[in-house]
């Protein structure tokens, strides 16, 4: 569940890091009210948390995969 919520978390935080790069636009900034806002700055970094967590994700091993004949 922890890996699919940090997942979503770096999807958004890559549409927005999108929308900066393409249209100058930064969406959790216009959401909370600038980018030095206090909830900005915990969704700023509660992303950044989850892309660190993403992270672990590489290292994993995956499962094995099952063929039925």
């Amino acid at each position: 569940m922890l890996d699919r919520i940090a997942t979503i978390l770096v999807i958004i935080g890559a549409l927005n890091w999108g929308g900066v790069g393409l249209f100058r636009f930064d969406l959790v900034s216009w959401i909370f009210g600038g980018q030095d806002s206090l909830w900005a700055r915990i969704i700023y970094t509660v992303v950044a948390l989850a892309g660190i967590w993403c992270i672990t994700l590489l290292f994993r091993p995956r499962a094995e995969e099952v063929y039925h004949e």
